[in-house]
C-alpha cells in the first residue's frame, strides 16, 4: 500500500519535471540543449546463501542517468537536469526513480546561486563522510553510502579572499531508501521506510538550514559547517502491528550538527580529518575520523602509483544501527596504473578494535574499455559474531558486483 509520503514524493517529482519541461521549452528556440549521461547493467553475486527467507543468491539490475544541460547569458546562467531510474530483478524497493539534479545556476564574479534539486558534497576522508549532511543517502544503490538522492534547495555561495561561504535553505526532506523483504543487505526484519516517524509536526515539509565556510589557511584546507533540521540518519523504532508482528520504522529527529573538516597536502602525504558534534537524537554525541594517504609515484621504478591509506574512526554511540565506526581502524591501498584506460584499484580493510571477530573489507576497481564503455568491480565483505553489531546482520551478504557502464 502506498503511503502519503510516497504520494508526496510523486507530486514533488511531477512538479519538478513540469518546471524542467517549461524551462527547456522556453529556451530551446534560442540554443541547443547538450545531452549526455550514462547507463549500465549491474550483476551482483552473493558468496553465501541468504540469512533470511525470500532472498536470492544473484541480483541483476539496470539503470539510466541522462543529463540535460543548457546555458545562456554568456554562460552566467545554466540549467542542469539529471533524472535517475533503476530497475532491479528482485527488490521492488531498489527499483526506483529519482531526480538527482534539476537546478538553475547563476554565477557572478563574487557570488553564485543555485535553485532547484542539487547534490552537495562535504568532506575529506575516505572511509566515512561524517560532515556530509545535505543530501540523503540512497541506501539501495550500494552499501558504502556514496550514492545520494537529489535535495531540493536554495543555495547562495559568496567568494572572497576570506574564503567561500555557503548558505542553504532546504524546504523538503528526502527519506532514506532501504532494501525490501526480497532484497539483501538488510537486518532480519526489513526496515519499513514507507511509514517513517518524524519529531517535527511538519514531517517532510520541515524547512532545514545549513551553512559552511571553507578556506585555505597555510597548507591546510579548512571547512566549518553547521546544520539545523531533520536528521538524514534515522534511528530505528521497534513496533508491533495489529497481528503482533515486529516492525522497524525509521525515526527522523530534529538535530543540530557542528562539523569541521581538514586537509593538508604535504609532499606525498595527505592528512585528513572530519569531526562532528550532534545534538537532538536519543543521545548527543561526538564522532571523528582522522588519517592519512601517502602516495609513491612510479613505485619500484614502474608506471604505477601506489597509495597507502590509514584512518581511525571514533563514534560515542554504542547501540545505533548506522553507527558502524565506534572504535575502528581502516587500512587500504590505492593502485593507479596511469594507463590510457584510467585503470585504478582500491583495497580497504576495516577492523573493529574492540572485537577482533568484527571487520569488513572492500575492493573497488574500474577501467575504460573504449571512450564510451567502462567496467567496474565492487566487492564487500562482512564478519561479526556479536548479535548487537550491524555487521552481524550482513554476515552472509559478502558479494561481488560487476558493472558495465556506457557513457553517451
Amino acid at each position: 500500500m502506498k503511503t502519503v509520503y510516497e504520494e508526496q514524493d510523486k507530486i514533488v517529482i511531477k512538479r519538478l519535471l513540469v518546471c524542467a519541461g517549461s524551462l527547456f521549452v522556453n529556451h530551446l528556440a534560442m540554443a541547443e540543449v547538450e545531452i549526455g549521461g550514462q547507463a549500465g547493467v549491474d550483476a551482483r553475486y552473493f558468496l553465501q546463501d541468504a540469512a533470511y527467507p525470500e532472498q536470492e543468491r544473484t541480483q541483476l539490475s539496470g539503470y539510466i542517468e541522462p543529463e540535460f544541460y543548457y546555458e545562456w547569458n554568456d554562460r552566467a546562467d545554466s540549467i542542469v537536469f539529471k533524472p535517475f531510474v533503476r530497475v532491479d530483478q528482485h527488490d521492488e524497493e531498489r527499483s526506483h526513480v529519482d531526480v538527482r539534479e534539476l537546478q538553475w545556476l547563476h554565477a557572478s564574479e563574487s557570488w553564485e546561486t543555485r535553485v532547484g534539486v542539487a547534490h552537495v558534497f562535504w568532506g575529506q576522508t575516505e572511509s566515512i563522510h561524517l560532515v556530509d549532511i545535505i543530501n540523503q543517502t540512497d541506501a539501495v544503490e550500494a552499501v558504502d553510502g556514496e550514492d545520494k538522492l537529489g535535495q531540493p534547495m536554495v543555495n547562495l555561495n559568496l567568494f572572497g579572499d576570506w574564503g567561500t561561504f555557503s548558505a542553504f535553505v532546504l524546504p523538503y526532506f528526502r527519506e532514506r531508501t532501504f532494501a525490501g523483504s526480497d532484497g539483501r543487505l538488510r537486518p532480519p526484519i526489513p526496515i519499513d521506510g514507507d511509514n517513517a516517524v518524524y519529531e517535527s509536526d511538519d514531517e517532510q515539509s520541515h524547512i532545514d538550514y545549513a551553512f559552511r565556510w571553507r578556506n585555505s589557511i597555510g597548507p591546510w584546507e579548512v571547512g566549518l559547517s553547521y546544520f539545523d533540521g531533520t536528521s538524514r540518519e534515522p534511528e530505528l523504532l521497534t513496533e508491533f502491528d495489529e497481528s503482533n508482528n515486529v516492525l522497524l520504522r525509521p525515526y527522523y529527529a530534529q538535530i543540530e550538527q557542528f562539523g569541521i573538516d581538514l586537509l593538508k597536502v604535504q609532499g606525498a602525504w595527505l592528512l585528513k580529518f572530519e569531526g562532528i558534534y550532534r545534538t537532538g537524537q536519543s543521545e548527543d554525541f561526538v564522532a571523528a575520523v582522522a588519517g592519512f594517504e601517502r602516495t609513491t609515484v612510479g613505485v619500484f621504478e614502474t608506471q604505477y602509483d601506489l597509495g597507502v591509506l590509514m584512518e581511525y574512526q571514533y563514534d560515542e554511540r554504542d547501540d545505533n544501527f548506522f553507527a558502524t565506526g565506534q572504535n575502528d581502524l581502516m587500512t587500504g591501498l590505492r593502485w593507479v596504473w596511469n594507463d590510457i584506460d584510467g585503470t585504478e584499484f582500491l583495497f580497504g580493510y576495516i577492523q573493529d578494535l574492540d572485537d577482533t571477530a568484527t571487520y569488513s573489507g572492500f575492493i573497488e576497481a574500474s577501467s575504460r574499455i573504449t571512450n564510451s564503455w567502462r567496467w567496474k568491480i565492487d566487492a564487500y565483505f562482512f564478519s561479526s559474531n556479536d548479535e548487537a553489531d550491524t555487521f552481524y546482520f550482513l554476515r552472509r551478504d559478502d558479494h561481488i558486483q560487476l558493472s558495465l557502464e556506457h557513457f553517451f
